[in-house]
């Protein structure tokens, strides 16, 4: 690459820079408190990739995924996750036709560009099964056909950690699919009076206008991806992947698809921050994010 090339990379990183923290901006204008939520988000979705939040009720999980869709020209649909949830409930079936004796698919509500699986561990094996599918391959099989599924295509699914009753233990070859997990806190004491304040209504969500349209998004992605990473930030994810299989105290260590993970993040990250470049600094800063949920530790640990 040229210094020319080099030169025009970094001022169109600047641009979607800007882009990027106008969406920001804009969520955040109903979203009060949570900034490193919000910051995950967007992450995910500019990496086309799928993150978990895990929080206690209360805390805006649901809102804010509504907020980020509100803000992008996006097909959005939301599925409750709940014990009696199908297969058929989320990918679609087939439907009889009795006047033609031929069977029709009727596609279901995972064919959008965001998906909100609310509560996604209240749902049994088949529907995570069916899920799983839909997030690795980013297609669903419907009878004997199957079919694409949008994109951009993300699923931004939520999880309540202290409540065990009717939830089941997502698989770790599911949780190894979401690119990012991060733990919704409570936010501070002025951020809770700005909220009881009224600044922050759940209306505003609603009267939200978009900012950016999905062919945007695939442009900061497709730009994201030609943020450089130097070989030595490469050699000290690897080392860190390594080291987090060699631990005592872990079952199961960060997979490869952990690692290719961590260097797509970096790269949308150092892109939103204006750099056309990563640092270590990027890899310290999203580690627990990306890594987490991706480790088994011992039960002593």
């Amino acid at each position: 690459m040229t210094s020319a090339d080099v030169s025009q990379s970094a001022r169109d990183v600047e641009e979607r820079s800007a882009q990027i923290q106008t969406l920001t901006r804009r969520v955040e204008e109903v979203i009060v408190g949570q900034e490193r939520m919000v910051e995950r988000l967007i992450i995910g979705l500019l990496c086309n990739g799928h993150v978990l939040l895990e929080g206690v009720p209360g805390l805006a999980k649901t809102l804010t995924v509504t907020t980020l869709a509100n803000a992008i020209d996006a097909n959005f649909q939301r599925i409750q996750f709940t014990p009696d949830l199908l297969p058929a409930d989320l990918v679609g079936t087939l439907v009889y036709n009795p006047k033609t004796g031929d069977f029709t698919p009727r596609k279901g509500p995972i064919f959008a560009n965001i998906v909100l699986a609310d509560e996604i561990n209240r749902a049994p094996a088949k529907v995570q099964s069916a899920l799983l599918e839909a997030m690795q391959e980013r297609h669903v099989t419907i009878g004997d056909a199957t079919y694409p599924l949008e994109d951009p295509f993300l699923v931004l699914a939520t999880q309540n950690p202290i409540e065990q009753a009717g939830t089941y233990k997502l698989p770790e070859a599911q949780l190894d699919r979401f690119l990012l997990k991060t733990t919704i806190c409570y936010p501070d004491v002025a951020q809770t009076a700005e909220i009881l304040s009224g600044n922050a209504a759940r209306n505003r969500s609603a009267a939200l206008k978009p900012v950016i349209t999905t062919g945007a998004v695939a442009d900061m992605t497709d730009l994201a991806a030609t943020v450089h990473c130097d070989p030595a930030v490469l050699t000290y994810i690897a080392t860190l992947t390594e080291a987090t299989r060699n631990v005592p105290d872990t079952q199961l260590g960060v997979s490869v698809r952990g690692a290719l993970s961590m260097v797509r993040a970096a790269k949308v990250w150092a892109a939103s921050q204006g750099r056309h470049y990563v640092v270590p600094d990027d890899v310290k800063l999203l580690a627990s994010a990306v890594w987490e949920h991706r480790l088994v530790l011992d039960a002593e640990a």
